[in-house]
């Protein structure tokens, strides 16, 4: 089994991120391969018809840290 995973993580302008966010909605809208931005590369996977889709949200509070939010959307599937 040959497993690759890319990861990449940077502060953004909340406009910056929507951006990206909808640039990965137009890749699957448009069906096919979907060529997808991960930092300075870009990775083309091949999404099935049906793709499994996880949100989950987490709120934390910590005297010495502050508040803290945030959101994980997760996307699978078996490629076509």
């Amino acid at each position: 089994m040959i497993s690759e995973k890319i990861l990449h993580e940077e502060k953004i302008s909340r406009e910056e991120v929507a951006d990206r966010l909808q640039a990965i909605a137009h890749e699957l809208r448009e069906g096919g391969d979907a060529n997808i931005d991960v930092g300075n590369k870009t990775v083309t996977l091949s999404p099935a018809a049906s793709v499994g889709y996880e949100i989950g949200t987490r709120e934390s509070s910590s005297v010495l840290r502050g508040s803290r939010e945030s959101v994980t959307i997760k996307l699978d599937w078996k490629p076509e």
